[in-house]
């Protein structure tokens, strides 16, 4: 390996008029990777961390108001939702009552502009894969852009690179898979090259609250933006207490070097400490993806490093077409936006309930989303009607969209009452099915669940 392949990357972001900060940060974990780093976290060198509750918090009505009236909102809109079988953008996908995750998330803050007589800006950063679909799905919501801001921003693209010598890929039946995000952790890069830090600084901004567009739990919060705002926080992430689903997941801990709190992903994690990782007693907490900062101090963090924040290297091996495993495998030099977390001093977590955490990763998400499990009022915030049930459908059936749709063709049956839903076989469910408890449907042919079907655990 040599620095040939990363002077090829540089030159083949050039010609695609990449930013040249982009193209530099790109360079600094090319580098990383180049060396042997694996963006590994040892369990040795951290420890558990606890969070304060937002239930015990304190902030007065007038204090939240205003914090929300100086915050910004960003939603991450890059995902395509490949996993699932989607060629754009996911939050296309129906979720309630026709409504798709952008209806909800413009109405959501439409509502909240009217309830705090504020211009709360909405910014997407999308990918160059989810742009035009998304900015046509907001062209109806002619009020949503604010003034001299856009309403999207581009998230950055870099070249992914052959295993055997990290040079960029060549794929000739489809040139687009040669590139890639570099992870949401280029949101930093992204709002510094767009010049869009400073511009809502000057429009009188002080912080941003940022969230998947898959979350649709992630509400502009103006208790929240209260804490932050009267606790003088640089950079915070809502955490949740982890549960069993959750194993395999994120954590947030504390390096014992300096103290400060860091956030490992399962990327990060060797397997000899995956056992630790799996372990919910020892760390306690994991990251909605819903995170704070202040503008401010995220301009002063960039230019201390010459507009490179320096966050861990996520080292992902991919198939170069994500949809078909034959063909070759290439890394893909990611980060995470949570990251960032340890490069603040007096950065924070705080803990919110999981109705703050509603992602849509797959169709058994999906299902319940759509399912009356969530109340949606006159806000648009979804609201849990009962305790989430435990969904697991037969992936080889569910797993992809249309197949996924093709099986529920009148909509998601009732899980208001149910624990647990768990499908194994090819099943179509009719209209006005009704889940009680714990059930578990089982077949080796094709079947159907009656129109009207009340299922319970036998």
């Amino acid at each position: 390996m040599s620095s040939a392949g990363l002077e090829r990357a540089r030159a083949k972001m050039s010609d695609a008029g990449i930013d040249p900060v982009a193209i530099d940060t790109f360079a600094h974990y090319y580098r990383l990777l180049e060396h042997g780093e694996t963006g590994l976290i040892a369990e040795s060198t951290i420890e558990p961390v606890g969070s304060e509750p937002l239930a015990e918090v304190e902030v007065d009505d007038e204090t939240a108001s205003a914090a929300l009236r100086t915050t910004a909102v960003i939603k991450l809109n890059g995902g395509l939702g490949t996993s699932m079988g989607m060629e754009r953008a996911k939050s296309l996908l129906c979720v309630r009552n026709g409504m798709s995750f952008l209806d909800v998330i413009a109405r959501q803050v439409l509502h909240l502009r009217r309830e705090h007589d504020a211009a709360i800006p909405l910014l997407f950063m999308n990918s160059f894969r989810t742009s035009d679909d998304t900015m046509a799905a907001l062209a109806r919501y002619v009020d949503l852009p604010v003034e001299g801001l856009p309403l999207e921003f581009l998230q950055n693209r870099e070249p992914k690179l052959n295993v055997a010598d990290l040079t960029p890929v060549s794929w000739l039946k489809d040139p687009d898979l040669e590139w890639c995000p570099p992870g949401h952790g280029d949101l930093y890069t992204a709002l510094r090259g767009t010049g869009l830090l400073q511009t809502l600084i000057d429009q009188g901004y002080e912080r941003v609250f940022v969230s998947n567009s898959d979350n649709l739990g992630a509400v502009p919060d103006a208790r929240i933006a209260g804490w932050f705002a009267q606790g003088g926080t640089p950079f915070a992430i809502e955490a949740v207490r982890r549960t069993p689903s959750d194993r395999k997941g994120g954590h947030f801990a504390r390096r014992i070097s300096d103290g400060r709190i860091v956030l490992r992903e399962t990327a990060q994690t060797s397997p000899d400490d995956q056992e630790a990782l799996a372990d919910l007693d020892r760390h306690r907490f994991c990251s909605t993806n819903n995170l704070w900062f202040d503008l401010r101090a995220m301009v002063e963090a960039l230019d201390a490093r010459h507009g490179i924040l320096g966050l861990p290297l996520i080292r992902n091996v991919k198939n170069v077409d994500p949809s078909d495993s034959s063909t070759p495998e290439v890394i893909q030099i990611e980060t995470a936006m949570g990251a960032a977390i340890e490069l603040f001093e007096g950065a924070r977590t705080i803990e919110v309930g999981r109705d703050r955490f509603v992602p849509v990763k797959t169709t058994n998400d999906l299902l319940v989303l759509r399912s009356d499990v969530y109340d949606v009022g006159g806000d648009f915030v979804l609201d849990p009607a009962s305790d989430i049930p435990f969904v697991e459908l037969d992936p080889s059936f569910y797993k992809l969209v249309p197949e996924f749709e093709r099986r529920f063709p009148d909509g998601a049956p009732s899980l208001r009452n149910a624990s647990s839903l768990t499908v194994n076989g090819d099943w179509t469910f009719g209209a006005k099915v009704k889940v009680v408890g714990d059930v578990t449907l089982e077949t080796d042919a094709a079947e159907r669940v009656a129109t009207g079907s009340v299922l319970e655990h036998d």
